[in-house]
């Protein structure tokens, strides 16, 4: 689960190439869901130990995108713990992390690597928050039932960003657009995995473990601004397609060139739909 994210199948063994992660950086940051942290920002203030500052686990954290997001939006000390199964990812997270926090109080990073989809509420035993990106579309069922139970006993928020939900909106249109999406959607749903299923599941098992869930949307606006990006998310996403159905695979190849040339022209638009979700868990232990 190494900095995976659902919305294209990138390197082998679910582990991301940083040169991705770097691309999709600046539509994440763009695209999350900002009107969820002022409740965020209460149920942190209300800590019972709010004076020796925030932990936050950051899961699947791949390059560290969402500590260089989150944490210059909240005040205090904080703590991250980067959670990842690939060691050059976690070393360019560390490298890569803020210093500061929101009102220049300090930011330290520690690291573990171990598999996310079996964590327990002991694992979370005195953090503050939990956080991920692009993650929920890539577990199946089952991890997402150990995530939200996890949370719920340790009684920790949790700020899951950029679900992929099955829903692109290219401009121009092409007569293969939700060809393509329907195929991609139904390989993301390989091997268990929830794909675009992940944000309702999700939400279920947070709220079956007494959570107040929230969720917002949270897409990615493609435009002229992010051609490499979209070119490399056009890539992944029409070759998934392929693969979960190859007998699309001579008409794909012309759909793909054809929007590349349309990409690079800089006439493209594409929004690719995400969901963010905030559960906050009735407190526990007085840790959160």
């Amino acid at each position: 689960m190494a900095g995976r994210g659902g919305d294209t199948p990138m390197p082998e063994g679910h582990q991301y190439a940083p040169r991705w992660l770097e691309l999709r950086e600046s539509a994440d940051a763009d695209a999350r869901a900002v009107d969820l942290l002022d409740p965020l920002r209460i149920r942190l203030a209300n800590l019972p130990r709010r004076a020796t500052g925030l932990v936050v686990h950051d899961l699947g954290c791949g390059t560290g995108s969402m500590g260089r997001w989150l944490a210059p939006r909240l005040d205090g000390a904080q703590q991250w713990v980067l959670h990842d199964q690939d060691p050059d990812l976690l070393r360019l997270a560390t490298a890569r992390a803020p210093r500061a926090a929101g009102d220049g109080s300090p930011v330290t990073v520690t690291t573990r690597r171990g598999d996310i989809g079996r964590l327990t509420a002991d694992d979370l035993a005195g953090a503050s928050l939990v956080t991920a990106s692009a993650l929920l579309d890539v577990l199946t069922r089952e991890e997402i039932g150990t995530l939200a139970a996890a949370c719920a006993g340790a009684g920790v928020p949790a700020l899951l960003t950029l679900s992929v939900v099955g829903r692109v909106d290219l401009v121009p249109a092409h007569p293969m657009d939700a060809e393509i999406a329907d195929a991609f959607n139904a390989h993301q749903r390989a091997s268990d995995l929830l794909g675009p299923d992940a944000i309702t599941v999700a939400c279920e098992a947070f709220a079956q473990q007494g959570a107040t869930v929230r969720v917002h949307p949270s897409p990615w606006q493609l435009d002229g601004r992010h051609i490499a990006l979209t070119e490399e998310w056009l890539r992944g996403w029409v070759a998934a397609a392929c693969e979960q159905r190859p007998e699309l695979t001579e008409r794909a190849d012309a759909y793909l060139r054809d929007r590349l040339r349309s990409c690079a022209a800089g006439e493209l638009r594409a929004v690719v739909h995400h969901s963010d979700l905030l559960a906050l868990p009735r407190p526990t232990g007085g840790t959160s």
